[in-house]
């Protein structure tokens, strides 16, 4: 069956009076190329057929996730996300983000092509209502706090108790403390983010997988494109995962890989 590709886009916005999407909007699997046997549906929905990115390049994708990005306003998100798809930083004046936007990116994970869907939240109150309704169709969540503000910190706790109560069960959650290119602004010192993980972990909702933790800048590009890629291989392999296979272990997977900082499942 041919597919065809749609118009290149760098991505988009939706203020918080847009249409929200629907509920039922699992990862996309795109049809085989050669047959061989389909993936199994992973828990958050059935397969559907693959499309080419909306990323700008065209490149098709063979499964499809959706990733939010959550966390205090200030955080770094934006800043995060556009760094991992065009690899530059966002340097100037501090714009907060209005409702929701997001980008796409496609990446190649042990031959699989996977298109990361990833939604960039605002993180003001008035905003929370909107973020509300994308937790459900989230596939993975990245839960940032900013180092240098001890109240993004503190406030991790608040976002976990919304995820809990609006995200499916079985999301996937990694922590990550942003903006560490900023050592003499820090007030966060990174065994408080280890010992908030480890906390974390302990409650019912994360015992299965527990909590990766590590930190990032979007600055030096430190760890970004390893949260990233960690998240795909994940997801990847939860969606395609044969009886036989080996579980990836995503909390070894990121203390082996990542540079410069601890990186741990607590």
């Amino acid at each position: 069956m041919s597919r065809k590709k749609t118009p290149k886009s760098k991505g988009g916005s939706v203020p918080a009076a847009s249409t929200l999407p629907a509920a039922a909007n699992g990862p996309r699997l795109a049809h085989p190329r050669t047959a061989r046997p389909g993936p199994e549906a992973p828990p958050n929905g059935p397969p559907q057929s693959g499309r080419p990115s909306l990323g700008g390049t065209g490149d098709f994708y063979d499964v499809a996730f959706k990733v939010m990005l959550v966390g205090d306003s200030g955080v770094g998100k934006t800043c995060l996300l556009v760094r991992f798809k065009d690899g530059a930083f966002l340097a100037g004046t501090f714009i907060s983000t209005v409702g929701i936007d997001f980008r796409n990116k496609v990446l190649d994970v042990d031959g699989m092509k996977v298109k990361l869907q990833i939604w960039d939240t605002a993180g003001q109150e008035r905003f929370r209502s909107v973020t509300h309704a994308y937790y459900r169709d989230a596939h993975a969540l990245l839960l940032l706090y900013d180092i240098t503000n001890k109240d993004s910190f503190d406030n991790i706790q608040a976002w976990l108790t919304e995820i809990q109560e609006y995200a499916q069960q079985d999301v996937v959650l990694m922590l990550l403390g942003n903006k560490v290119d900023s050592t003499q602004e820090r007030v966060v010192k990174r065994e408080d983010g280890e010992k908030l993980a480890k906390h974390l972990a302990g409650s019912s909702y994360l015992q299965e997988y527990g909590l990766p933790f590590m930190e990032t800048s979007a600055k030096s590009g430190l760890n970004v494109d390893l949260a990233f890629t960690a998240i795909a291989k994940e997801l990847k392999q939860r969606s395609t995962k044969a009886p036989s296979e080996p579980r990836f272990r995503l909390h070894d997977y990121v203390k082996r890989e990542g540079r410069g900082v601890s990186c741990c499942r607590l």
